[in-house]
């Protein structure tokens, strides 16, 4: 093998080790028996969300893994693998993929990291249950704005309260 095909392989070894370390989460799925409609749905949903979808040989990811320190998942690297990979939203990938797997049999989901840590794939099922981030904000205004909002209300009940006994003073003179 020459040395820039060496050197090139390298490359993507440390590129693939970043994409690791840089990402909020990642996760291995096998995609065979995916056609190409299939597939090219599948990354336009991961898109829409932030999320790049990369076929990696088995090879680069055993090293890949090795440098960024998630040598546990190299167990899922057999046959080919997909990896998702997010920078955002931790749940994104999980989320997404695990929707696309119950609907559709042949994209196997295998496990991954989120948030630093290696998951199994129990536990990546857990958190593909939750809501997306946007969905997690909202929930925590709407628990912000409760007692706002509950406050509000008992001015305005105590406010008709005054007004209808100043009313009823008034019809007794």
């Amino acid at each position: 093998m020459s040395e820039q095909a060496i050197a090139l392989k390298a490359q993507k070894v440390q590129e693939v080790a970043d994409q690791f370390k840089n990402s909020t989460s990642a996760v291995v799925v096998n995609p065979r028996g995916l056609t190409v409609a299939e597939s090219t749905d599948l990354r336009h949903q991961l898109r829409q969300e932030g999320v790049v979808l990369e076929v990696i040989k088995n090879k680069v990811l055993v090293r890949a893994t090795k440098e960024a320190g998630f040598e546990e998942l190299n167990e899922l690297f057999a046959g080919p693998t997909a990896v998702a990979f997010s920078e955002d939203d931790a749940v994104a990938p999980a989320r997404i993929l695990k929707k696309y797997a119950d609907a559709n049999e042949k994209l196997v989901v295998k496990g991954g990291v989120i948030d630093g840590s290696v998951v199994s794939l129990d536990d990546l099922n857990k958190y593909a249950t939750l809501p997306s981030r946007e969905g997690l904000l909202g929930q925590l205004m709407a628990e912000f704005q409760f007692p706002i909002r509950s406050f509000a209300y008992a001015v305005k009940a105590l406010q008709e309260k005054k007004e209808a006994e100043g009313e009823t003073a008034e019809a007794a003179e």
